[in-house]
């Protein structure tokens, strides 16, 4: 008896340093313009928030979801795992440093969700939203502006699909969307402004866009680009208008109930655009005529 009482005493006094040192994460936390971040807060709960995403993902397990109490800007980050930043109901974003991007998504085989959120480069940031690496990107409810650079840049290193969902993208020095990430990545734009950029939307080889119900107006170059070697753009019931160049179709684009109208360099570039024929296309100079196609 005594033996097994002894054993379980040892077993008790190896057991106390794992749990007096395990670190749980939270599958939800929250940020505040109030909170706290660690190493004085490891909760980062509704009653005890931290201050910055950062801080708030460092205490999130992998596929938890952060979201925002108060209004604020809570510091970029770079997102390495699987979650979701929703601030949805409060005016809520980032304002990254002069030289630094808004969000980095480095997160190899992840799933990254960014919802309700205002991403401004007013303090000199380079990108809004740089990919690197993710099997799947979700951008949803977005603001994003006055960057040196891009809006949102996907160059990540393997192939992912993306879907930029009602976001207003706007006054950037590069283009609103590049897709150039490897061969076989994909994005679906939808209900999207991109306007006042360089390009609206710039599709690179290997890669494929959906552009649906958006609008691409008023960029320096290009209202929607398709590079040589890009496996499809689709441009669908959209408006190119009031672009240096409306559509530059170096790969191939196709056309469906879109209307490209008053871009001032040429309507259509490049010899890779088809159509439905149900297209309305008056500039200065219309450029290449599409080639018509039928429904199949």
């Amino acid at each position: 008896m005594r033996k097994i009482a002894l054993s379980l005493a040892i077993l008790a006094t190896t057991l106390i340093p794992v749990l007096c040192t395990a670190t749980e994460l939270n599958n939800r936390t929250w940020v505040s313009n109030i909170g706290v971040d660690p190493p004085g807060n490891t909760q980062c709960s509704v009653t005890a928030p931290c201050l910055t995403f950062a801080g708030a993902i460092s205490e999130t397990n992998t596929g938890g979801e952060i979201n925002c109490l108060t209004p604020g800007g809570f510091g970029g980050v770079n997102i390495t795992k699987s979650i979701t930043i929703d601030c949805y109901g409060v005016l809520a974003g980032v304002v990254p440093n002069s030289g630094a991007n808004g969000f980095i998504i480095n997160a190899p085989g992840g799933t990254v969700t960014l919802r309700y959120l205002v991403i401004d480069g007013i303090a000199g940031g380079t990108n809004g939203i740089d990919i690197t690496n993710a099997a799947a990107v979700t951008l949803t409810d977005l603001t994003i502006f006055n960057f040196s650079g891009k809006g949102i840049y996907d160059q990540r290193a393997t192939a992912g699909g993306m879907g930029v969902i009602n976001a207003y993208i706007t006054g950037n020095g590069g283009a609103g969307i590049v897709i150039a990430g490897a061969a076989g990545t994909n994005a679906q734009i939808t209900n999207v402004v991109s306007a006042g950029n360089t390009y609206g939307v710039a599709v690179a080889s290997g890669n494929g866009v959906n552009v649906t119900n958006s609008f691409m107006e008023v960029n320096s170059v290009a209202g929607v680009e398709a590079d040589g070697g890009a496996s499809g753009v689709l441009v669908d019931g959209t408006s190119v208008s009031g672009n240096g160049t409306g559509v530059a179709a170096h790969g191939p684009v196709t056309l469906n109930n879109s209307t490209i109208t008053g871009n001032t360099t040429v309507g259509i570039s490049g010899s890779m655009a088809t159509s439905f024929g149900n297209n309305r296309i008056l500039n200065t100079n219309n450029g290449t005529t599409p080639t018509l196609i039928g429904l199949q």
